[in-house]
């Protein structure tokens, strides 16, 4: 069986053809390029400028006068420091607190198959049909009031930790994964006389490493991109996450020093994609086939 596609290879083994295929290749990856690359090289270089060229019109592709010292300031006069060290702190207890519930969670559904469990995984995916603004306000009034403990969670870390366990999606992931693990691994632990939970430790888990470094780096740049949560429930200005924290000084400082500041927030996560990617890819598809 043969499939067709827009040219033939024969068309294709031709110079016109050839010249063809690569112009439209190469204008294709330059246009994408431009795209994605062109607001970070904007950022960047804007952070690099004075403000009387930050305001300049047209605007400069490339700083006349580089300042690379506009970093350098940016990081002392925001304090960024503190606001990277409170959002990395928010973020590992985020991690810690997803990969034991939601683990525990994706598990039990997957394997353990309790009462009702398929109803329960398809309430889970129906809040994915939910906008997450329109739960903010009852989420806010339960952090208020937490009910039977009756605590105000706000200006705490538990504020940014609970509502982060209940991630429906990761929880989705790791029973797709756990489904494609074979039943003979787990009935082997069994007759050997593991229980479920050291099966889960011993047998499960290792061989889980690829989901389980997606969903941490999901729950790592869920924290480290919120902004609307954080800015509602950290109000004090010593505990903010660093895009609040640069949001509520934006006003008090220049537009250049304000980009340097944005640079230096987003390259944690930038680093994160460009050296686990191919763990995100090999993780998202390790559960799709079974065997």
């Amino acid at each position: 069986m043969t499939t067709r596609t827009l040219i033939s290879p024969a068309q294709l083994a031709r110079p016109r053809g050839k010249f063809l295929y690569w112009t439209a290749f190469v204008l294709v990856l330059v246009v994408f390029t431009l795209v994605f690359i062109g607001p970070l090289y904007w950022m960047v270089t804007s952070g690099l400028k004075s403000p009387q060229e930050f305001a300049q019109t047209p605007p400069t592709l490339v700083p006349k006068d580089a300042r690379p010292g506009n970093y350098a300031d940016a990081w002392g006069v925001m304090d960024l420091a503190r606001l990277l060290g409170n959002t990395l702190y928010y973020a590992l207890g985020a991690l810690a607190f997803q990969l034991v519930f939601d683990v525990a969670a994706a598990y039990s559904l997957s394997k353990l198959r309790p009462v009702l469990g398929n109803v329960i995984l398809g309430a889970m995916l129906v809040t994915l049909m939910i906008p997450a603004t329109v739960l903010v306000v009852p989420q806010y009034l339960t952090v208020l009031d937490v009910p039977i403990v009756e605590r105000n969670l706000v200006n705490s870390p538990w504020v940014i930790w609970l509502p982060s366990v209940t991630n429906a999606f990761n929880i989705f992931l790791l029973k797709r994964f756990f489904d494609s693990i074979p039943r003979e691994l787990l009935d082997a632990a069994a007759i050997d006389g593991a229980s479920p939970l050291r099966t889960l430790r011993s047998v499960v888990l290792p061989i889980s490493r690829p989901i389980l470094g997606v969903v941490s780096i999901f729950a790592v740049v869920g924290v480290w991109k919120d902004f609307l949560w954080p800015m509602l429930t950290l109000p004090d200005p010593g505990k903010q996450t660093i895009n609040v924290g640069i949001y509520s000084l934006a006003a008090s400082v220049t537009e250049n020093w304000l980009l340097a500041a944005l640079v230096i927030a987003s390259l944690p996560t930038l680093v994160i994609f460009l050296v686990f990617q191919r763990h995100i890819m090999s993780g998202l598809t390790a559960g799709s086939l079974k065997g």
